[in-house]
């Protein structure tokens, strides 16, 4: 089973991509912030990270660049999960590290093929 690392301070949504994933046949382990999404990357292997970009602590594109720093596999994708949607915002978030984002809000319906797409696994 693949494990994936979701970090995420609203608990709806990361119970909503967590639950999503979990059925995908995601083992899912979680952060509410990003430095513990930071150290959790630093410690233990995923198959890609889901990162929020607005967190309480330190934003999402901060932590992904700090993720790339732990030694996480470059090739360990990082996809970004973010309510901005204004012009420019794609391209902070691609060179931050991220792989590809979403936006919110999340469809619970959509969000694994989406995830899949940014992933070059569609199905």
């Amino acid at each position: 089973m693949s494990k994936v690392l979701v970090v995420e301070d609203n608990a709806d949504n990361l119970r909503l991509i967590s639950k999503v994933l979990e059925r995908g046949g995601y083992a899912v382990d979680a952060a509410a912030c990003g430095t513990d999404g930071v150290n959790l990357a630093a410690k233990e292997k995923f198959s890609f990270v889901v990162m929020d970009i607005n967190l309480p602590d330190m934003d999402g594109l901060e932590a992904a660049k700090q993720i790339r720093k732990t030694g996480l596999d470059k090739n360990v994708p990082i996809i970004a999960i973010t309510s901005y949607a204004m012009r420019g915002d794609m391209a902070r978030i691609l060179a931050a590290g991220c792989n590809g984002y979403f936006e919110k809000p999340i469809d619970p319906l959509g969000i694994l093929a989406e995830i899949h797409r940014i992933l070059g696994m569609e199905k």
